[in-house]
């Protein structure tokens, strides 16, 4: 199979990409999805909404409050062109082009919301359900271009890269590049390889590798796995953000308590009642970006071996307003006989967004020709070590519009054929995949992830997390190399992947920062909880 661009994952930026992509009817691009059903992506998942611009907005205080939030890491350049380009792509792709309207008064004025550590009301939100509105409004839009070949049920095993699988031996002498993937097919169990000239990534995050997270089955760092083995460049891999707020229910995902929550007035207690915020972030309270509220939650857990905290928003807004404003929080906590109209909520830290991922520049390009990344598995810069709220949207969305944008002007080139790559060899293979050791598994890395490379870190849980993944790695590699491919068998080999370059970059890291706080340098987490100073502020180069 050969195409101009394949596009593996179907989230915001897989999409965006393919749309802009396709505007060129004379261009073919595949866009996979290991779902059944495209709409199944972390996108859907986003319910607070996705930045704006506010009626007394601007991308210089835009830019101010991601730098602000992402403890001094962000990369001012990304985060510029966020605050200055996203807005307007936001209007011309998911406005204009897709139709979808966003929340809005009587008189036809959008409503924006507030959440933690924005400092203007900006979010655009559509309910409590805004990632799932954008994305099926993509998906129609997509549905009417033919050059547009949507695929489910398709894992990728790995990218096809130059010379590693090249037939030629005199090919050992180039530069590394990306020309396609090999793409297992679930249904007939069988490996063919896609050929493209141009390869993007767009596959996610990676929180199904902790024990709780708010994150849908697939997130398991397929992308960033293949990516690594590839040899493209990562960083930032140590900074995984914690979501305060995940309803406390049973089992490793979590239903996620939206941040817009707080910022329509909820107010975290005890489960005794008594605010507690104040005494972590009293510039902030409530409102304090999210590593640091996660963490206070946590810590106040820890002391009072509380086995959650509420979030309580029935004393602070109407009935009919909850209601209206958060439907799908509303109905699902009923279904756990939970009524937040008249009582607070319980609610647990969750592994949320993964900051880094695999290095892009502004144009989604990765170190190697051929291969772009857009969305949560790149590591645009822009979140720094800590994500700032309803930012991640946006950012697939611009750097899936640039990746495109920067593919579509390139010149053509000639497609590689099947005679220019081996075929996929599955011979000598003696196991069938095994369900309980699959299992097993990633009970294991989830419980190590969870335990030793969450929250709070150390050295000693650091060096632990290390050898014990490292050991468990090597197994499921020799495994994988003797068995029959499943979904499920990539998926573990991929999260041992991940979980282990997580923790090795996080042992070496040996300073607190944003959502990686390390108990043995708690000083600089102190120092980042307060407001940035102008100093900081015009170092970063604000912008006016």
């Amino acid at each position: 199979m050969q195409t101009d661009t394949l596009i593996i994952g179907c989230g915001i930026a897989g999409a965006t990409a393919a749309l802009r992509l396709a505007s060129d009817r004379q261009r073919q691009v595949i866009l996979l999805t290991r779902s059944d059903a495209p709409v199944e992506s972390n996108s859907s998942y986003a319910q607070g909404g996705i930045v704006g611009r506010g009626s007394d907005d601007n991308p210089a205080i835009l830019f101010d409050d991601i730098i602000s939030a992402g403890a001094g890491l962000s990369n001012p350049p990304a985060v510029r062109l966020l605050a200055e380009e996203g807005p307007r792509l936001l209007q011309e792709v998911i406005i204009d082009d897709c139709g979808l309207e966003f929340d809005h008064s009587e008189k036809g004025q959008p409503v924006f919301g507030l959440e933690a550590a924005h400092s203007r009301r900006r979010i655009l939100h559509v309910g409590d359900a805004t990632g799932r509105a954008i994305m099926q409004s993509l998906l129609m839009k997509i549905a009417e271009l033919p050059n547009i070949h949507l695929l489910t049920g398709k894992t990728v095993v790995d990218l096809i890269t130059f010379p590693h699988h090249s037939k030629d031996p005199l090919a050992i002498y180039q530069a590394p590049s990306c020309h396609g993937a090999y793409v297992f097919d679930q249904e007939t169990r069988q490996v063919e390889p896609i050929l493209a000239q141009q390869t993007i990534l767009a596959t996610g995050g990676l929180g199904q590798i902790f024990l709780n997270t708010t994150n849908p089955h697939g997130a398991r760092g397929d992308g960033l796995a293949m990516a690594y083995r590839a040899g493209a460049h990562v960083a930032n891999l140590e900074y995984i953000q914690f979501h305060p707020t995940a309803l406390n229910i049973p089992g490793v995902t979590k239903f996620l308590i939206s941040e817009a929550v707080r910022g329509e007035g909820g107010v975290l207690l005890t489960p005794g009642g008594e605010p507690f915020m104040q005494r972590y972030a009293p510039e902030w309270k409530d409102l304090a970006p999210r590593d640091i509220v996660a963490r206070s939650i946590y810590w106040e857990m820890l002391e009072h071996n509380y086995p959650f905290v509420l979030l309580d928003i029935a004393s602070r807004r109407p009935a009919v307003y909850l209601r209206e404003r958060f439907p799908q929080i509303y109905s699902t906590c009923m279904k756990y006989n939970i009524d937040i109209t008249q009582q607070p909520i319980p609610v647990v830290p969750a592994a949320h967004y993964f900051c880094g991922g695999v290095l892009v520049d502004l144009w989604g390009r990765t170190n190697m020709p051929g291969l772009y990344a857009a969305g949560e598995v790149s590591c645009t810069g822009v979140h720094g070590a800590n994500r700032l709220a309803s930012t991640s949207l946006l950012e697939g969305l611009v750097w899936g519009a640039r990746a495109a944008q920067d593919i579509r002007s390139l010149p053509g080139q000639a497609v590689l054929t099947e005679q220019d790559v081996p075929a996929w060899d599955d011979h000598g293979l003696v196991y069938e995949t095994d369900p309980t050791l699959i299992a097993g598994d990633l009970e294991t890395i989830r419980n190590l992830m969870w335990h030793y490379v969450g929250l709070v870190r150390s050295e000693y849980r650091l060096n632990r997390a290390v050898r014990e993944l490292r050991h468990l790695w090597l197994d499921i590699e020799d495994f994988y190399r003797k068995t029959r491919l499943s979904d499920s068998l990539l998926g573990l080999r991929n999260a041992a992947q991940c979980a282990l370059a997580i923790a090795m970059f996080a042992q070496r890291n040996r300073t607190s920062r944003g959502s990686h706080f390390r108990e043995d340098a708690r000083q600089l987490f102190e120092d980042t909880a307060r407001p940035p100073t102008e100093e900081a502020v015009r170092l970063c180069g604000g912008l006016g």
